[in-house]
C-alpha cells in the first residue's frame, strides 16, 4: 500500500493519505510531539440514509428511521458477549461512537498500545452480530434513550426546529428514529444496511497523533476484510424551499426560556473546493453577524437577552444545508427580532471590506489554534473527506473567500426559508 503525501508549508501539516487493497481510504497525520493518539473509523451512512439502491436492488428499498443509530448500537456487541468498552480499557484507551444526519464514526484514544487498540476497532465495527433476541434487547434499549431525548429541552428545541423547517427531507425525523420506527427493525433489514454501508469502499479511517504509517499499515492488512465494492444510490424526497412554519413552541421543565432560529438553504449539490469555500463563508459571515466580539452579542448581552449559552452553528450535507442561531434567553422573540435586524441591515448596507478581513483573520486563527489537538484533527479529517477534500484544503479556502461572497449570501436569504423554535418553562 502506497501513500501520497500532501504537505503543507504554511503550518508545516503532513496528511498521508493511501486506499487499501480493501477499497477503505486511511489518512494519517503524524504528530510525533504529541502523546496522544487520536483514531476514527467512519462510514458515510447516517440518520437521513434510509432510501436507498445498490446494483443488486431492483428498485429502492426504504428501510424504518433510526437504522443507522441501532447499528451504531448494536456493533458494540459481538456473539462471544465480550464487552468492547473493556477491551480498550484493558489496553488503557478511551472508546466512543456517533451517529449524525449523515455519517457514523467509532473513535478511539490512547497514548499507548495504539496497535492492538487499532485492532479492536477495526474487529468489532467489521464482526456484525445481529439475531431476534438481541435486536429485541436493543429496541427496549433505544426506546428509553428516545424518551430520554424526548426530556431533553436542548435536544427538543434542535428538532422541533427541524420539523419547522422541513417538509420532507429526513433530516426533521430524530436520528434515533422514533419508538414506533424501531419496533420495525429486525436483524435482516439491519444485516442488509450493514452489507450496504459498512463497505470499505464506503468507509473511512482517519488517525492523528504519534503514529507512523508502517503500525497502521499492519493492523489494517491483518484485520480488513476483503468485500466486492458496493455502488450506493440514496435518493430523497422534494423538499421545498421555504419553511413548514415559521414559528414552534413547545412548553417543557426549563429554568429559562430556550431558541433556535434557522435559515434554511434551497440547493446544496456543491462540487468538494464549493463546499470547502462555502464552510469558510459561513464561518467569517456568522462572526460578523453574531460572533462573540460582534455588535449584535454585545449588544444583547449588555442587555441581558443571552447569555455564554449563546451561539451559532452552520450544518451542510449533500442533500441539506441550514444556519442556526440559538441558545437561553428571558424573551427569545427579542433575540429573534434583533438577529433579524442585523441580517436587514447587512443586506441593505454591505459588509464592508475592513470587517470582513478583521474577521476572517480571527476565524482563521481560531481554527489554526486547533492543529495543536489530535481530536480537532481528526474530526475535521473526517467531516471534510466526506465532504470531497482535505482538512488541509479547507483551510486554503479562505484564501478563495471575499466580502462579495459573503455579502451574496445574505441576499439569498429570505424571510421564507426561517424559522424560530422556542421551549418555554411550564410555569
Amino acid at each position: 500500500m502506497e501513500f501520497k503525501m500532501i504537505e503543507d508549508r504554511r503550518f508545516s501539516e503532513k496528511l498521508l493519505y493511501a486506499k487499501h487493497k480493501t477499497g477503505l481510504n486511511i489518512f494519517i497525520c503524524p504528530k510525533p510531539k504529541l502523546s496522544k493518539i487520536y483514531a476514527m473509523y467512519g462510514t458515510k451512512y447516517g440518520s437521513i440514509n434510509n432510501t436507498f439502491k445498490t446494483k443488486d436492488d431492483k428498485d429502492f428499498i426504504t428501510v424504518p428511521d433510526g437504522i443507522a443509530h441501532f447499528l451504531e448500537h448494536k456493533l458494540f456487541e459481538n456473539e462471544t458477549g465480550e464487552d468492547v468498552f473493556t477491551q480498550f480499557g484493558n489496553l488503557g484507551a478511551s472508546a466512543n461512537a456517533f451517529t449524525s444526519f449523515d455519517k457514523t464514526v467509532y473513535e478511539f484514544s490512547c497514548t499507548d498500545n495504539f496497535e492492538k487498540s487499532l485492532e479492536v476497532l477495526l474487529n468489532f465495527v467489521q464482526s456484525p452480530y445481529f439475531t431476534p433476541e438481541t435486536v429485541e434487547k436493543e429496541q427496549g434499549i433505544i426506546a428509553q434513550e428516545i424518551r430520554m431525548y424526548e426530556d431533553s429541552a436542548n435536544w427538543r428545541v434542535f428538532f422541533n426546529l427541524l420539523g419547522a423547517m422541513y417538509h420532507s427531507h429526513p433530516v426533521k425525523i430524530d436520528i434515533a428514529g422514533t419508538i414506533d420506527s424501531i419496533k420495525k427493525i429486525d436483524a435482516d433489514i439491519l444485516y442488509k444496511c450493514y452489507n450496504t454501508f459498512y463497505n470499505p469502499s464506503n468507509m473511512v479511517l482517519c488517525i492523528c497523533g504519534n503514529v507512523n504509517k508502517e503500525e497502521v499499515v499492519r493492523v489494517a492488512d491483518k484485520c480488513l476484510k476483503d468485500m466486492p465494492e458496493v455502488k450506493i444510490e440514496t435518493k430523497f424526497p422534494e423538499e421545498k424551499p421555504s419553511v413548514l412554519q415559521k414559528e414552534i413552541k413547545q412548553k417543557m421543565s426549563v429554568a429559562m426560556p430556550l431558541f433556535n432560529m434557522g435559515i434554511k438553504e434551497s440547493s446544496v449539490n456543491l462540487t468538494p473546493g464549493e463546499y470547502a469555500k462555502r464552510e469558510a463563508v459561513m464561518a467569517v459571515l456568522l462572526d460578523i453577524i453574531a460572533g462573540s466580539n460582534s455588535k449584535l452579542y454585545k449588544r444583547l448581552y449588555e442587555q441581558g437577552l443571552i447569555n455564554n449559552s449563546f451561539g451559532t452553528e452552520y450544518m451542510i450535507s449533500d442533500s441539506f444545508a441550514f444556519t442556526n442561531f440559538g441558545g437561553e434567553s428571558k424573551d427569545p422573540k427579542a433575540v429573534y427580532e434583533n438577529i433579524m435586524q442585523e441580517i436587514d441591515k447587512y443586506k441593505k448596507n454591505g459588509i464592508d471590506i475592513k470587517t470582513f478581513e478583521r474577521s476572517k483573520r480571527a476565524v482563521y486563527g481560531r481554527n489554526i489554534a486547533l492543529l495543536d489537538k489530535t481530536d480537532s484533527i481528526v474530526h475535521s479529517m473526517i467531516n471534510s473527506y466526506f465532504m470531497g477534500t482535505n482538512f488541509i484544503e479547507m483551510f486554503y479556502a479562505y484564501d478563495k473567500i471575499t466580502v462579495d461572497d459573503l455579502n451574496d449570501t445574505l441576499n439569498r436569504w429570505n424571510d421564507d426559508a426561517i424559522a424560530l423554535s422556542i421551549i418555554e418553562p411550564i410555569n
